[in-house]
């Protein structure tokens, strides 16, 4: 028998607790009442996000056409690299997802929001198992939290929510295997656990976690009893994780001069990052979608205090395990939870910034455990009213979700994104770039170009920031600019497929038609599949004068994607300009029906007809086109015609 005194603080629930009324940690709960006030609190704080449009990096994970059949299902399982990451599971429930709804984001959100509040009710129900005191209000802060908003406003990360859901049903599974010895629990529980592997290998440290459980309780390890029986979740673990850290650098591109730190700054990096997110778990402000990216630097004595901190802070906690255990579990396993993201392996996002709230969502579980239990028992000790702490808590609990109210607004679309990201972070040159790009995409290259032209002074030469610039800077008739720096990305990444159609329209821009050519040409030869490329190597055919050509570019591109009106259009300007207007027509009418808010396609369709005297016809897509955009000036001109030398 174990001769160490009884944990203190994390001590076994008697029937004046107000975690367990009941008096026993298993009975005399109401797990759905707990269900439905814990989703009634997040569909509240979430509120302002539950419409959010698709945001950064969701069409890579929202299946996307090519996934959404039965045949992309089994793509999914079988295909590593169809999906950005190989988390078949995962991909699995968003394949299932657009099959109910479609594109519709509303579904998404819901789902993140029941995933996450199902994880809240296993947490606390885990915490009662284990006769930690203060687990209705840990649950309620983890459904609350603000450091929280990033994995459940944001649909990418539902890798998060799912995978945490299901790894804490593997960990309250094995803690009922250890109470009975029942091999169907060690069955159930492994296969929850690979489950939360196939949704996101992060929950790979859940082995290592519930062997720190299991020591807290005990304050000894058994290889007979929790060892051996780990030993495969270990295995799983570390082949799962491997395999994310070669995508991760294979097909992602974590690798190169951005990931070139020693052993040493590792390290420090390390010290630095558990600190950050101790501080936001405890004082959630400036929350942002992109944190400044540090410098690390082993020469500066300040980043050596943040690892000497740990130090001392692991130090005194294994000081005081021997009256206390739960110090040093708490900080064991927020730590261990954290070392996927702690710079010790590479991944992608550390070269916007080494930090990310969503990197700390399952290992914030431990530390609010730790605190509830730690508030609870500080109430307790200085013998306040029981109405002090429940009104403490109910403070502390609203405060919470007003702040993850406000949060939850940065994730209505991708311009709050971006904008408040900026002004928690203006130094943040990926946001400057996306808020870019997106203004770019809504039709706004002048409002989008000092953002691009920001994004590329933080960060020069970054090959994707040089790539938008041009597109941005041939939209605005600048094409000697735009190849400038077209030809600097092209250096820098020789076969970037976009920054080879950009170049070409450029080139167009400057009556180069062979180099154009030449360009749209290479493109394809990189990327058979990209659309842009091709249409734009057909229209350059077609202002060539070789028709034939052009056409059959086109026919590609409807063939491979019928719905794309930009390729009907292009078919109509082609046999528009051969002198073949009534095949031309057909493919305007097409063009129209796909992009029916597109003003140009009615003008030029219209100019079509009225080359063929079809005047009353003519007439009316003007009209259309001027309800579309008022003041447009070709369609004015032609009305103006129709009615001075026509009567209608």
């Amino acid at each position: 028998m174990n001769a160490r005194p009884m944990n203190r603080l994390l001590k076994p629930a008697t029937s004046s607790d107000p975690a367990n009324s009941s008096g026993h940690p298993h009975r005399g709960q109401r797990p759905f009442g707990l269900f439905c006030l814990l989703l009634l609190a997040a569909l509240v704080a979430y509120a302002p996000a539950l419409n959010g449009e698709l945001l950064w990096d969701d069409d890579g994970h929202v299946s996307h056409a090519l996934l959404q059949s039965s045949s992309g299902l089994a793509r999914i399982w079988v295909e590593p690299g169809a999906t950005q990451q190989y988390y078949p599971l995962l991909h699995s429930a968003f394949w299932l997802e657009h099959q109910l709804w479609g594109d519709s984001t509303l579904g998404y959100h819901l789902v993140n929001v029941l995933w996450h509040t199902l994880s809240a009710c296993l947490f606390a129900a885990i915490l009662r198992r284990l006769a930690i005191p203060g687990a209705l209000f840990a649950a309620f802060v983890f459904t609350l939290h603000p450091v929280c908003v990033e994995s459940v406003a944001w649909i990418t990360e539902q890798k998060n929510t799912l995978s945490t859901l299901f790894a804490l049903t593997a960990a309250w599974t094995w803690l009922r295997f250890e109470q009975d010895r029942n091999p169907k629990r060690y069955v159930f529980a492994t296969l929850w656990f690979i489950a939360a592997l196939l949704s996101k290998t992060v929950t790979a440290t859940l082995p290592a976690a519930l062997l720190v459980i299991a020591w807290w309780q005990r304050g000894r390890l058994s290889w007979r009893n929790e060892v051996r029986f780990l030993l495969p979740w270990f295995v799983l673990g570390v082949i799962a994780g491997l395999g994310t850290i070669w995508v991760e650098k294979t097909h992602i591109g974590a690798s190169g001069d951005e990931f070139t730190l020693n052993a040493i700054e590792r390290t420090l990096l390390a010290g630095r990052v558990v600190w950050f997110y101790f501080a936001k778990l405890i004082w959630p402000t400036d929350l942002a979608f992109f944190y400044p990216r540090w410098e690390i630097d082993a020469q500066s004595v300040g980043q050596w205090l943040f690892l000497v901190a740990t130090v001392g802070a692991l130090a005194l906690a294994l000081g005081w395990s021997r009256r206390d255990r739960a110090p040093l579990a708490a900080g064991l396993l927020f730590g261990g939870m954290l070392v996927p993201v702690l710079g010790f392996v590479n991944v992608y996002p550390f070269i916007f910034s080494y930090v990310a709230d969503h990197f700390q969502y399952l290992a914030c579980l431990p530390m609010i455990a730790f605190l509830s239990a730690a508030a609870e028992k500080g109430f307790k000790r200085f013998a306040l009213p029981s109405w002090c702490g429940r009104a403490a808590a109910a403070a502390v609990i609203l405060v919470l979700g007003c702040l993850t109210w406000r949060q939850s607004h940065m994730y209505r679309d991708i311009f709050a994104l971006y904008e408040t990201t900026l002004a928690r972070n203006p130094t943040s040159w990926v946001a400057h770039l996306n808020l870019g790009v997106a203004l770019d995409d809504a039709g706004q290259p002048a409002e989008a170009l000092p953002h691009l032209q920001r994004a590329l002074e933080l960060k020069p030469d970054f090959p994707e920031t040089l790539n938008s610039l041009g597109g941005v800077l041939n939209q605005l008739n600048r094409p000697a600019d735009a190849k400038a720096v077209l030809e600097k990305a092209l250096q820098l990444q020789p076969r970037f497929v976009s920054a080879h159609s950009n170049l070409g329209v450029a080139l167009i821009g400057l009556r180069q038609t062979d180099d154009a050519l030449a360009a749209f040409q290479r493109a394809i030869e990189i990327d058979p599949a990209y659309v842009s490329a091709r249409i734009n190597y057909g229209w350059a055919l077609a202002n060539s004068g070789r028709t034939t050509e052009a056409l059959a570019q086109f026919e590609e591109v409807r063939r491979q994607h019928p719905d794309n009106a930009d390729a009907e259009f292009k078919t109509a300007l082609t046999y528009a300009m051969a002198g073949r207007l009534a095949e031309s027509t057909r493919h305007f009418r097409r063009a129209a029906d796909l992009d029916p808010n597109h003003p140009e396609i009615r003008h030029m369709w219209g100019m079509a007809l009225l080359q063929q005297g079809l005047i009353d016809e003519a007439a009316l897509r003007f009209e259309e086109t001027l309800a579309l955009s008022p003041g447009h000036r070709g369609a004015t001109d032609a009305l103006n015609r129709i009615r001075r030398f026509h009567v209608r």
